[in-house]
């Protein structure tokens, strides 16, 4: 977008914006129920990827919601009961959300790929009572079935003489219901949805989000994707509908507009993403770094080829970097919005370029209604230009309660309040901020480290290494060592066509070396398929980490037998 035609009324937005959330609200009502009068309106388009795509209206959605929340009740499923919901991008995720929501019940997303140690965990903790499953996952929540699942409802596929005791079939279930169903009272602060967010040290937590949340989603939505909604909008994203990102990012505002969502059957891949796009003239997308790095690589100038409708797109989850936001307005057209947020606090900071200018590399400045700092371990406000942690206060600027907050980790007040600095809550994020209020992503806290004495932040050797052509990917992690602590080790995935070898390594660091800090260029390099990823597109330095402590432990093991033997050898 041409630099003259970016409109700058940031702080005009700030001091006129005011939250306006009614005393009782239920996301069932302001995502389907009050645009179910309207029997042409279009909620989901589901593309299975064999060819077939259906439609269904916010009416059909609706209808499905109060039959499904009757069918619920019939089994003992009350208010504040947690309702599991363990499905892919598809209609019935929807049906489910707003059925359990009209019930007062709570909502607890489960992602297709968690194995049946992970789903027995969050089962248990929750007690959760009932648990709706598409069939091709049901073994494994068959495996995780806790004592406190009574019910277990099975879509598509199921054979009804292969269920066990307390497994329904949908469609049955469904064809037996009444559609006539009055919704439960619910206040703002009611509890709506339980999501376990993954630390890097503990047992996954509960985070329990109120319908409220909703509004306080807006703004960011709003802006990130340029003023939605416009007259033919159209939006997708691949991101699971199980997490923050699918669920608050995507499924919610758009249906809260009354405008369609394409649902994706499959695993994403740049063509695949690239056909729905074309496809369903999506207008308006959310894509992970990870997600736009594939599409880069596969087709580096995609107009070419793909008569594409995009006006606006949103990015989180890892930092974009100048190499996927220049490639953004370059081969797409327009300024890709970074955002950044969490399921505590979420849609918090980030860019519009149709209302403000972004500076390629920086996630944004605070959305309207939101209040962030820069602080030290202290939580003392930093000036411009000194990495601390990222904070978001609970009262907008006004004074007013932010509704982007969720209530707690659940059943776990002491975590909760081990967060929170007065009415700051720590997003444990690192960051700068510069003299013009924007900020930059400086990784997890518990990603930065120490490497002969300079402090690392993983995520802009990361994005400097992308921009060679040799490389599709790469994390960077630390590799412990004896005199120096630790070192830089990339891990990389080469993109195609390209080979591993010592010139090759020689290449990148030659690269990094040339662009950033001499102490910052990774000192080894090791070529990797695929890197480990969690659902929701996030790479898991993490398990890197872990890798080459447990390498180095092993490592001294040895040398530790070998001196004994040498020893005993004397």
């Amino acid at each position: 977008m041409p630099k003259s035609s970016v409109t700058n009324d940031y702080d005009a937005l700030h001091e006129g914006f005011r939250w306006h959330v009614p005393e009782r609200m239920n996301i069932a009502d302001l995502c389907c129920a009050r645009w179910a009068r309207d029997a042409d309106r279009t909620a989901i388009v589901f593309d299975a990827g064999d060819g077939s795509v259906e439609r269904f209206g916010y009416s059909e959605i609706d209808r499905d919601a109060r039959r499904l929340a009757n069918a619920l009740a019939a089994l003992g499923v009350q208010r504040g009961d947690r309702v599991a919901i363990v499905l892919p991008q598809r209609p019935e995720t929807a049906v489910a959300y707003f059925a359990i929501m009209r019930l007062g019940a709570i909502a607890m997303p489960l992602s297709i790929l968690f194995g049946p140690d992970a789903l027995q965990y969050r089962l248990s903790d929750s007690e959760t009572v009932a648990a709706i499953v598409d069939s091709a996952w049901l073994g494994n929540l068959r495996e995780a079935r806790t004592d406190a699942l009574r019910h277990v409802v099975v879509v598509d596929g199921a054979d009804p003489s292969e269920l066990a005791a307390g497994e329904l079939r949908w469609a049955e279930l469904l064809a037996g219901a009444s559609d006539e169903q009055q919704a439960v009272d619910t206040l703002a602060r009611d509890p709506a949805v339980l999501i376990y967010t993954s630390g890097t040290t503990g047992p996954p937590k509960g985070a329990l989000i109120p319908h409220s949340a909703i509004i306080g989603n807006l703004p960011g939505f709003v802006a990130s994707q340029n003023w939605f909604p416009q007259d033919d909008d159209v939006f997708w994203s691949p991101a699971d509908w199980a997490w923050t990102g699918g669920l608050m990012d995507a499924l919610l505002p758009t249906l809260y507009f009354g405008k369609p969502i394409v649902a994706g059957a499959g695993r994403f891949g740049a063509e695949r993403a690239y056909e729905l796009l074309e496809r369903h003239r999506v207008t308006n997308t959310f894509l992970f770094p990870t997600a736009l790095k594939m599409m880069m690589k596969h087709e580096p100038e995609p107009r070419r080829r793909h008569r594409l409708a995009l006006r606006a797109m949103m990015s989180a989850g890892e930092s974009v970097g100048g190499t996927l936001f220049d490639w953004c307005r370059e081969a797409l057209g327009f300024t890709v919005n970074e955002m950044y947020g969490q399921t505590e606090a979420n849609y918090i900071v980030g860019n519009s370029a149709l209302r403000w200018p972004a500076k390629p590399g920086s996630i944004g400045r605070p959305y309207p209604g939101h209040r962030i700092a820069v602080v030290d371990d202290e939580g003392r406000e930093l000036p411009a230009g000194e990495l601390g942690e990222i904070v978001v206060n609970r009262l907008d600027r006004h004074g007013h309660p932010d509704p982007v907050f969720f209530l707690g980790y659940w059943r776990n007040d002491a975590a909760t309040q081990a967060k929170l600095i007065g009415d700051w809550w720590r997003t444990g994020d690192q960051a700068t901020v510069d003299r013009d209020g924007y900020l930059w992503y400086g990784g997890r806290a518990d990603d930065m480290f120490k490497a002969a004495g300079y402090r690392i932040g993983p995520s802009e050797i990361e994005n400097c290494l992308v921009q060679h052509r040799a490389v599709a990917n790469a994390a960077v992690v630390p590799k412990p060592d004896a005199e120096r602590g630790a070192v830089v080790k990339a891990y990389v995935v080469l993109a195609p066509g390209h080979q591993a070898g010592d010139a090759l390594v020689a290449q990148l660091q030659e690269h990094v070396r040339g662009k950033l800090a001499p102490y910052e260029y990774p000192k080894e390099i090791e070529f990797i398929d695929e890197l480990p990823m969690t659902t929701t597109g996030k790479v898991q330095r993490r398990v890197l980490r872990l890798r080459e402590a447990e390498r180095a432990a092993r490592i001294g093991a040895g040398a530790a037998a070998g001196g004994e033997n040498n020893r005993d050898a004397r």
